[in-house]
């Protein structure tokens, strides 16, 4: 897979060869299992939240594992950032 910056995230350019090797699905496809717009996930690609393969026509593709893990509720492992503590509400 060779991959290719697009602005803040890499998407990965994808060859015939990797195409039996990965399940993929559409915009719609996962825009209907999270019951958003399809433009939603196009966001969340970008935003970092989701990883896009793009095919060679440049249209975006997501991993389904990736899509089931994210619907299942397991988190993706990211870079940590220290947790800032709420201010209290109450003062002394």
């Amino acid at each position: 897979m060779e991959k290719r910056p697009t602005g803040r995230m890499m998407e990965v350019a994808m060859h015939p060869t990797n195409v039996e090797s990965e399940s993929l699905l559409t915009p719609a496809e996962v825009a209907s299992l999270f019951r958003v717009d399809p433009k939603t996930v196009t966001r969340w690609a970008r935003s970092g939240k989701l990883s896009a393969v793009r095919t060679l026509g440049g249209h975006r593709r997501y991993r389904e594992s990736e899509v089931l893990n994210l619907l299942s509720g397991v988190p993706v492992q990211r870079e940590q950032q220290p947790v800032q503590p709420a201010p209290s509400a109450r003062t002394a």
